[in-house]
């Protein structure tokens, strides 16, 4: 596999992105995790959103979501699609949604395995465990390079 990465506002993706964008993000977090939760929770469309895709020729094999939060920038619905896993390709989609973060702190909700994973991009815990949809996660800030 040799994917790449795009990184784009959302009036840059195709009707096609965009379902393939729902259509990923709902197979991993609402099927496999099981956890039903409102997913179009009207930030996709803001002006500053960024959608990190990874693309297997012109399959979504990966996904983040970087949001900007005013002081900073927020880090979610980070998945990678099962035939994808255990190649190092999240590595990929970090490493593309951290540098569409320039000049400030970078936050994220971490489910709690997978918060050294995190710490590798230089994360650290900024609060306590918290239940989200049933899921134990973490708060984690990474401080602006």
């Amino acid at each position: 596999m040799t994917p790449r990465t795009l990184v784009v506002p959302f009036t840059d993706l195709s009707a096609t992105d965009v379902y393939a964008v729902a259509r990923l993000r709902q197979q991993v977090f609402v099927v496999e995790q099981e956890c039903p939760y409102p997913d179009l929770d009207g930030r996709d469309p803001e002006p500053g959103t960024r959608h990190v895709l990874l693309l297997d020729d012109s399959a979504l094999v990966g996904y983040a979501r970087v949001l900007d939060d005013g002081e900073l920038w927020r880090i979610g619905r980070v998945l990678l699609a099962v035939p994808a896993r255990g190649q190092g390709l999240a590595d990929v989609v970090m490493r593309a949604a951290l540098e569409s973060c320039p000049g400030r702190d970078v936050v994220l909700d971490a489910q709690a395995p997978l918060a050294r994973w995190y710490a590798t991009f230089g994360f650290a815990l900024d609060g306590p465990e918290f239940l989200e949809d049933g899921i134990p996660h973490v708060p984690m800030r990474r401080p602006v390079a």
